[in-house]
Parts: C-alpha cells; structure tokens; sequence
C-alpha cells in the first residue's frame, strides 16, 4: 500500500495510514483475526482517474496481486475501483473522475493468532490464589460447591466463552454464567467459601457442618 500511495498521490504524509489492530474476522473456535489499513490522497493535477486506476492495476500485477476492475455508485459518486487479492489479503483502490481524491483499503488475510483454549487448563489470575484441595481450604472455610476449589467458572472451563453449533460450524458466545469474568459465579475464583457466611440454602451441600 505504502508504494501505491507514494506513486499514486501527492503531498503523501504517512501519519495519515490508519492501521487497524486484529479484528474478529471468523467467529469459529478457534476465532481468526484480520488486520486493515486506511489512507486518503490526492491524484496529480492533470492526471485522471482512469490513468490512475490503469497505473494502480499495473503496480499490483507485477507484484503478482490478481487485479479486477468494477465501478461503484455512492450517492451519485461514480468510482473506478481496483481490487486486488492474494493469498487470502486484498487492496482496493478508489478514483473519480468527479475528484482528485484516491482512497486506499487494505486488509490481511484472516488469520488464528493463537491456539484453542482448552477448557480447565488456563493459567491462574495473578494476584490470586491458586485453585483449593481440601488439605490447603483455610481454617474457617470449604471448598466451594459450585466449582470444588478450581475457581475457575464451571459452565466455561475458565475460557469466558461457550461454543454453540450455528450450521456446520461452531461459534463462540459469551458464558451466562460467568459473563466472561472466567471465575466460579459462587466463589469468585478463590475455590472456598466463609462458612459464617454460608446462607441455609449453601449449608445444605455440606451435610458434615454442625446445624446452629
């Protein structure tokens, strides 16, 4: 992009190319991530669009882009545009002969930045404890019920998310027990629980404690 703009405008200022960071492109497990790029210039005076849109196509071809040419109304606006693709990522040129602007998009292939999570094996928080046994419970506490001392959230696996089927593929959603905080909803994350603190209801998962 950074060529076309230079051979394509005047007066190119650089600053002006928005870079995008990674994008969700594909919802899929594993999710995969593009990146854009966005800059706005001006043709020479006295060249047309036609003549840059010609120039652009040829720069893409030698560089072994595969380049296709279409027009584009917008709001009356009639636009040359290039497109350009290889190995998953595209550019696209926009001139018109009604200005001298030329407008610049690009994106990157949509790509998996990193493995799966495998559910139950996240790293602990920093700052937190580690997941309970009943050896390390504090005196004064049990280990949680909802969890059994993990503190990682149990409907997810402490991923934050859940897959569901849509078609043929599986897509991530947000986890409605946790809301994507990955802690146990009951004890937070710390995988024990105060029993001063533990209502009725929470007594009755621990037969062994004395009733008051």
């Amino acid at each position: 992009m950074v060529v076309l703009i230079t051979d394509l405008t005047v007066r190119v200022h650089l600053r002006r190319l928005v870079l995008d960071g990674p994008k969700v492109a594909d919802g899929r497990d594993p999710s995969r991530y593009h990146c854009s790029a966005v800059y706005q210039g001006d043709r020479p005076a006295g060249v047309t669009a036609a003549g840059t849109a010609d120039r652009a196509g040829s720069l893409l071809r030698a560089a072994g882009w595969e380049v296709a040419v279409s027009q584009e109304d917008d709001d009356g606006l009639l636009w040359t545009v290039v497109l350009a693709q290889r190995d998953g990522c595209t550019i696209r040129v926009l001139t018109s002969e009604d200005t001298r602007a030329v407008a610049f998009r690009g994106q990157t292939a949509a790509l998996v930045l990193r493995p799966p999570e495998p559910a139950g094996q996240r790293e602990p928080e920093p700052g937190r404890e580690p997941e309970r046994r009943p050896e390390t419970v504090t005196p004064g506490y049990v280990l949680c019920y909802e969890c059994d001392g993990d503190g990682r959230c149990p409907g997810c696996g402490g991923r934050g998310w859940v897959l569901r089927t849509a078609g043929r593929s599986d897509l991530r959603r947000r986890c409605a027990e946790c809301a994507t905080t990955r802690f146990c909803p009951i004890c937070r994350g710390a995988g024990q629980l105060a029993i001063s603190l533990l209502s009725t209801y929470q007594r009755g998962y621990y037969p062994d404690l004395e009733q008051d």
